[in-house]
C-alpha cells in the first residue's frame, strides 16, 4: 500500500506555479497604478487648495465644490494621522509631500524586492 500521492506533480506543477507568478505579478502592477494614482490625487489636491486659497477658484461653484470634496474624501484617511504627528509649521502643510515620499518608498519596495521574489 502506497502513501497518499502529491497533489501536483511533474508538468502541471510547473504550470500551476507559472500562473501563479502570472497572477501575483498582475495584483502588484495593479497595486503599483493604485499608488501611482493616488500620487496625482495628492498633486491634484495641494494644487486646488492653493486655488482655493488664494480666491482663484470660488468654491460656491457647484463643480470645484465636488471636486475639492472629491479629493478631501481621498486623501484626508492618509494625510490626517501625518498632520497630527508633525509640529505646526505655520500655514505650512507639508504632510502631502510626507505622503509622497512614502509611497514613492512603498512603490521602491514592491519593484525591487516584491516583484523580483515573484518569479
Amino acid at each position: 500500500m502506497h502513501g497518499p500521492e502529491p497533489i501536483f506533480t511533474g508538468q502541471p506543477f510547473r504550470v500551476r506555479t507559472r500562473e501563479i507568478s502570472t497572477a501575483m505579478r498582475a495584483i502588484l502592477d495593479i497595486v503599483l497604478i493604485i499608488l501611482d494614482l493616488y500620487i496625482w490625487l495628492l498633486i491634484a489636491s495641494a494644487i486646488l487648495s492653493w486655488l482655493i486659497a488664494f480666491n482663484v477658484v470660488n468654491t460656491r461653484n457647484q463643480f470645484v465644490s465636488a471636486v475639492s470634496e472629491f479629493l478631501y474624501r481621498i486623501t484626508e484617511p492618509l494625510l490626517g494621522p501625518i498632520r497630527r504627528m508633525l509640529p505646526s509649521l505655520g500655514g505650512l502643510d507639508i504632510s502631502p509631500i510626507i505622503l509622497i515620499l512614502l509611497i514613492m518608498f512603498l512603490q521602491r519596495v514592491i519593484t525591487y524586492y516584491i516583484y523580483p521574489s515573484v518569479f
